[in-house]
């Protein structure tokens, strides 16, 4: 009796089709809600005229969100990949969308534990992090994460070779502008925030060079930076169009034995 409950209420709280879509518009919504809350509170006027309705949407938010998880952790075993009863569950609560919920909702206990008014502004920020929660009920986050973990390599390289230029320029900057701008290109980590938005082609104008070297190194680092931000943009690209390729190929496969297609059976 316990264990089939226990797979319903898997079911339930498992994002797809069937008896479960409810609750997962359900909770999508609070969570948009959650987060207009935390905007609209930033208001001064309307955060004095509904400050109680706000409170009282917070503890109501907050006591779904525990028991949302509370309910998850007991009904992982449901699970497979958890079905130990102890180490399983230690497993899933690990997991990086089983953290996101957790963190949905602990930092509002830390007052009781911490009595701090900084702590109490901490929990406002926290309180965004349950925007994160819609990961779990959007496939195109998925999506880009299997993105990032199929071109991490990539990526990384193309930071490593980032951080170098960086560091070189900011260098070579320092030494042709620091005697012309001593209080601007006053050390190499000065130099450094003259490099990175000059990299990222953003150009404040709050420091430039002015020695007919630094122009020369500045006009270098600005063509290198166009290139290399450009890199990332094309190697997630194409990382993008070769998950979605695969993502067709699996759901145009079907089992050898019912013939039903195999996202079919993955939902069941």
């Amino acid at each position: 009796m316990s264990s089939g409950i226990k797979h319903r209420v898997y079911r339930l709280l498992e994002p797809g089709d069937g008896e479960g879509r409810c609750f997962d518009i359900f909770i999508i919504c609070l969570i948009v809600l959650n987060v207009t809350a935390v905007i609209l509170e930033t208001v001064w006027w309307i955060n004095a005229r509904f400050e109680h309705l706000f409170d009282a949407f917070e503890i109501f938010s907050v006591a779904v969100f525990t028991l949302e998880y509370i309910l998850r952790v007991w009904s992982c075993t449901a699970d497979p990949r958890f079905s130990d009863p102890i180490r399983g569950r230690f497993r899933f609560m690990r997991t990086p969308l089983a953290v996101v919920d957790l963190l949905a909702f602990l930092p509002f206990y830390f007052p009781f534990v911490l009595p701090d008014m900084r702590v109490l502004r901490a929990v406002r920020i926290f309180r965004l992090l349950r925007v994160m929660k819609l990961a779990r009920y959007t496939e195109s986050v998925d999506l880009f994460i299997d993105v990032l973990r199929m071109k991490k390599d990539e990526l990384v390289l193309v930071l490593v070779s980032l951080m170098i230029l960086l560091l070189v320029s900011s260098t070579l900057m320092y030494e042709v502008e620091h005697d012309a701008q001593p209080y601007k290109f006053s050390s190499i980590p000065a130099a450094m925030w003259w490099g990175l938005v000059t990299l990222a082609t953003v150009g404040y104008g709050d420091i430039f060079p002015v020695t007919p070297a630094g122009k020369l190194i500045g006009s270098v680092v600005v063509m290198l930076g166009i290139g290399l931000f450009a890199l990332p943009a094309g190697i997630i690209a194409s990382g993008f169009s070769e998950a979605i390729q695969r993502r067709r190929e699996r759901e145009e496969m079907v089992c050898p034995h019912c013939g039903k297609p195999i996202k079919e059976l993955r939902r069941r």
